[in-house]
């Protein structure tokens, strides 16, 4: 493609460069997918207010998340299996949030561990922490988060039991992937990207093999990570990982009122509202359609954040105009992961980061930080 112009360039690059288990594990969402879709479709009814004739010198996009300094308020939302869109991509993706100024999440689930990232980077990065029942691995886990010197735990709160996802289904997504002879053929498609993991080391989950009692190789994972995920989870739990970690905490997947007003009395630093991109609860509320009613639950109590459906610099001016503080880009940078490497996750920060800005101008405002539901029409809520 010679001129990427948009995200959806990037997706249509990397769904031809990605095996098609993997970029379906990205491009997807549970059951039906009607949560999925939601989460996009329903930033496109939320107008802007155009103005004229207003001093536009000197823009900037400047803001902080959870007091930390960043080129604008957009963070790289966790995202399981990175390094397999495209070899090394955690580290890839991390490289590319540190030259440009915004936060890189590291998901408990990837492929690069902990260590290889913070070796590979310069400055502090976020962790995202899964509450697992084995207390003493989830120990360790913030242990080498806190030495490779992160600087934010997020705790991830929706995923007691995994929401059924029928495309992993169908093409067999498993630990270790299930090399069917169509998913073979699929990879003999893909070139640059079999000979991307044929240079690499990392092909499994390297904050988990080697690091879980029970866990020594890929064939012994799927039946420690199945019986991990803690269906007992509650605000006590938080309070335990708060203390142990005593940093900035997150607290990702808030959908409802009553529980941004839970976080907000948890003393966490930020709350994420998501839905896991649609792939946990299908049926459930869009991200962008449940932001309104939690910031007004939570007031300034806790800075709020959200994650879901964003594709674009408009996308990211509608949500901090409902309310949020900062804005997560999970699907967007792994398309660019997939399409182009580190270049591609430069080039969407990019195409975000321009959308932004021009729009913000469009509504008459020279700084992020200005940013209200006065540049919405009426009050912001998509169109019928």
């Amino acid at each position: 493609m010679s001129l990427i112009t948009c995200i959806e360039d990037l997706r249509r690059l990397a769904q031809q460069r990605v095996p098609r288990m993997f970029y379906d594990y990205a491009d997807s969402g549970s059951w039906t997918e009607s949560t999925y879709r939601a989460n996009c479709s329903d930033f496109e009814g939320i107008k802007f207010r155009q103005r004229v004739a207003v001093n536009l010198e000197n823009r900037s996009l400047q803001s902080e998340m959870i007091g930390q300094p960043v080129s604008m308020p957009v963070a790289l939302a966790p995202t399981g299996l990175t390094g397999m869109q495209h070899a090394d991509g955690e580290i890839l993706a991390a490289r590319a949030a540190e030259r440009f100024g915004v936060p890189f999440t590291l998901s408990t689930m990837s492929i690069c561990s902990i260590e290889d990232v913070a070796a590979h980077t310069s400055k502090p990065f976020w962790f995202q922490l899964y509450v697992m029942k084995d207390r003493g691995f989830i120990e360790r886990l913030i242990e080498r988060a806190r030495a490779a010197r992160c600087s934010a735990l997020v705790l991830t709160l929706d995923l007691q039991v995994l929401g059924q996802r029928h495309k992993d289904l169908r093409n067999g997504l498993s630990a270790p992937p299930k090399l069917t002879i169509a998913n073979l053929l699929n990879m003999a498609g893909k070139p640059r990207w079999c000979l991307g993991m044929l240079g690499t080391r990392r092909r499994y989950f390297g904050n988990i093999v080697g690091h879980a009692g029970s866990v020594s190789d890929m064939s012994s994972l799927a039946a420690w990570t199945s019986q991990q995920f803690d269906l007992t989870l509650s605000w006590k739990d938080v309070e335990w990982i708060k203390q142990r970690w005593g940093g900035k905490l997150i607290l990702k997947g808030i959908m409802d009122a009553e529980d941004a007003r839970l976080a907000a009395a948890s003393g966490a630093d930020a709350l994420i509202v998501s839905n896991h991109g649609g792939r946990q609860l299908d049926g459930a509320q869009s991200s962008i359609g449940a932001l309104p009613a939690i910031v007004e639950a939570v007031g300034s109590r806790i800075e709020v954040h959200m994650d879901g459906g964003v594709r674009s610099g408009q996308d990211v001016l509608r949500a901090l105009a409902l309310g949020a503080q900062g804005v997560y880009i999970g699907r967007p940078f792994l398309y660019g992961l997939g399409a182009m490497g580190e270049q591609g996750v430069t080039r969407c920060l990019d195409i975000i980061r321009n959308e932004l800005d021009l729009t913000m101008a469009f509504c008459g405002l020279r700084d992020v930080r200005q940013v209200d539901r006065k540049i919405l029409l009426g009050d912001g809520r998509a169109a019928p």
